[in-house]
């Protein structure tokens, strides 16, 4: 079964309907955005995974490509909304931060793609996730992991990571299910590592230059799908619009604007050890 993460939103904010008496009840798959007719497929109700954060179970039988979706949901226990700007690219799961369709949209390609067309940005794609895990110095995904026996402290939410002996991992931790095993000690599902698929600048980054690669290579049929400035008379020639310089509006994000997903160093800074007081400035302190 393929799993999609669903996140609720409601007059403008993510919201937990399971804290307010809601529930996340069903999701409808179609294979237009007019998402009309009968849908191509229906799941629910989600499960809460963890605060905000619901997932439904998807059946394996939907072809590869894009459905667009409406969510049904009760924000809370007298309301019930449904969201319409849902969209799920499959195959999921696939250890790739950023769909097939999604790099036809910024080429502007009609969809449904061929399976030629996906195996290609697919492997676009996946160059791209490695300029960028190189740049960063870390992977693009998370990695599970599980502590056994251990106890919370006090004061913090269990979804909390900050509630666990987390010290040891030394990077983002995400909390995806604790067990209580009744001798008040838990056992805590975590995920360990950066989860570059939430991220929208790193799979923004992702889309942008694997479309820009297919858009230079002249064996690729997309690649015509920029914007022609002047054709030789012969025919012999052809020059396209230039991209935009970095920085200006419509260019493709560049490595640097990832920097903040860099892991951080730190050390303790080395200082002088003080004279004993009077001679310095603090008081020399002796225990007898």
């Amino acid at each position: 079964m393929t799993a999609y993460d669903y996140r609720p939103v409601w007059a403008g904010a993510v919201c937990d309907p399971a804290t307010a008496g809601g529930s996340v009840d069903r999701i409808d798959l179609y294979d237009s955005p007019e998402r009309t007719g009968a849908p191509a497929a229906t799941a629910g109700p989600a499960v809460r995974l963890r605060e905000a954060v619901y997932r439904f179970t998807l059946p394996d039988s939907l072809a590869d490509g894009r459905y667009w979706c409406a969510v049904t949901f009760k924000p809370s226990a007298g309301a019930t909304a449904t969201d319409r700007m849902v969209k799920v690219d499959l195959p999921r799961g696939t250890g790739l931060i950023a769909s097939a369709e999604e790099v036809a949209d910024e080429l502007g390609v009609t969809l449904p793609l061929t399976a030629a067309q996906r195996e290609r940005y697919w492997t676009k794609i996946r160059t791209a996730q490695a300029d960028v895990s190189s740049y960063l110095g870390r992977p693009l995904l998370p990695t599970p992991r599980r502590l056994l026996d251990v106890t919370p402290l006090w004061g913090y939410s269990l979804n909390d990571p900050q509630a666990w002996p987390i010290q040891q991992f030394d990077d983002v931790v995400t909390v995806l299910g604790h067990v209580d095993n009744l001798d008040g000690t838990f056992t805590v599902d975590l995920l360990v590592g950066l989860d570059a698929a939430t991220e929208e600048p790193i799979v923004r980054y992702v889309v942008a230059h694997a479309a820009e690669a297919i858009r230079n290579d002249p064996t690729a049929p997309e690649s015509g799908t920029r914007r022609v400035t002047s054709v030789s008379a012969e025919g012999q020639s052809i020059s396209y619009d230039s991209a935009p310089l970095a920085g200006q509006v419509g260019a493709p994000p560049t490595l640097d604007s990832l920097s903040g997903y860099r892991p951080r160093l730190y050390r303790t800074i080395a200082t002088a050890s003080a004279n004993p007081w009077p001679y310095g400035s603090r008081r020399y302190r002796r225990r007898w």
